[in-house]
């Protein structure tokens, strides 16, 4: 990539888009393109048509998404396929009327079955039932890794696709009912100390398997990927399975993640697990050979991760917009 080439950043507000731009800026790549959603709603093809027509684009990273914990995508399945289909649709093909050649869509892990064998290989994509709970949202990533395909097959752009196991990190969504497991766990034990709590309820078990991924490392990955000369990719990747797995190979169970998380926010009392409440799938690790092939694997542990963020956590409690 060249360092002068402008680079336009969809959704560099949420975790993964301003950390990517964060990685870009320390890499050397300073005409970084945004626009906030009161700017530009890319649900709006028209005003995603006038953004390309008005900007000069060499590259886009389509961060850009409506994300959400179980309770959200229970609660809102029409927005998420909706709104998810509407965004990447419109980028992604006014990104190609406009002339942008280059271009990385990022999808998420949960693209792949229900009771795909683990680790969850690229070439599970389209074996099997989705998992009902977040399907909508699934099948719109899903739906933007084949656009990317497409126009590629069709067209002869160079549009990648990476997909992200669970991330964390700075800007994560810490909200008490729509966040993913980490925040919402990490605000409960945060809370739980600030109270003098005896004890912590954890949902489930504890036994089922996550795996975990640095939103840093993440943006890394991303940026590794757009960065690869085209022989590359194409040795490592196939014109309708070309996606490609991030994530850090390594899982633990969510009572290993409690511990940890116990200990990372100096939280004393007991953890207790609720075994009333579901597991939901025992297993869910990324199989990551494709993405060390290339050249790429993750450096943050999930101690190391977890400081991180708890420390951004603690210095961003009063800032507005952090959704607490």
């Amino acid at each position: 990539m060249d360092k002068t080439a402008n680079i336009y950043v969809a959704g560099h507000r949420g975790m993964v888009g301003s950390a990517i731009v964060r990685k870009l800026q320390t890499d050397g790549y300073h005409k970084i393109i945004t626009r906030s959603h009161d700017e530009l709603d890319l649900c709006r093809q028209a005003d995603v048509r006038a953004f390309f027509s008005a900007e000069s684009v060499d590259y886009v990273v389509l961060a850009a998404a409506k994300v959400g914990g179980i309770h959200a995508n229970n609660s809102y399945p029409a927005e998420f396929i909706y709104q998810n289909l509407m965004m990447e649709s419109n980028v992604i093909h006014e990104a190609y009327t406009s002339g942008v050649k280059n271009l990385l869509f990022l999808g998420s892990s949960c693209i792949y079955p229900k009771l795909a064998d683990q680790p969850m290989i690229e070439a599970a994509l389209l074996t099997g039932v989705l998992e009902p709970t977040n399907e909508p949202y699934a099948i719109a990533k899903i739906a933007g890794i084949k656009l990317c395909e497409s126009y590629n097959r069709q067209y002869g752009t160079n549009y990648r696709s990476v997909m992200p196991t669970n991330l964390y990190g700075p800007n994560d969504n810490f909200h008490p009912e729509n966040s993913h497991v980490i925040p919402a766990m990490m605000r409960r034990f945060h809370e739980a100390k600030l109270a003098g709590d005896s004890e912590v309820v954890v949902w489930g078990s504890g036994k089922p398997m996550r795996e975990f991924l640095h939103v840093d490392d993440m943006a890394a990955a991303s940026i590794h990927v757009m960065e690869l000369d085209d022989e590359s990719y194409q040795a490592n990747t196939e014109p309708m399975l070309s996606h490609i797995n991030v994530g850090t190979g390594v899982d633990c169970t969510i009572r290993e993640l409690a511990e940890t998380m116990k200990k990372v926010v100096g939280f004393e009392g007991e953890l207790v697990f609720d075994t009333t409440r579901p597991d939901g799938t025992p297993r869910k690790l990324m199989d990551v050979s494709r993405l060390k092939s290339l050249g790429w694997q993750a450096s943050i542990s999930l101690e190391g991760g977890l400081e991180d963020t708890y420390q951004w956590f603690l210095n961003n409690q009063s800032v507005e917009g952090l959704r607490l």
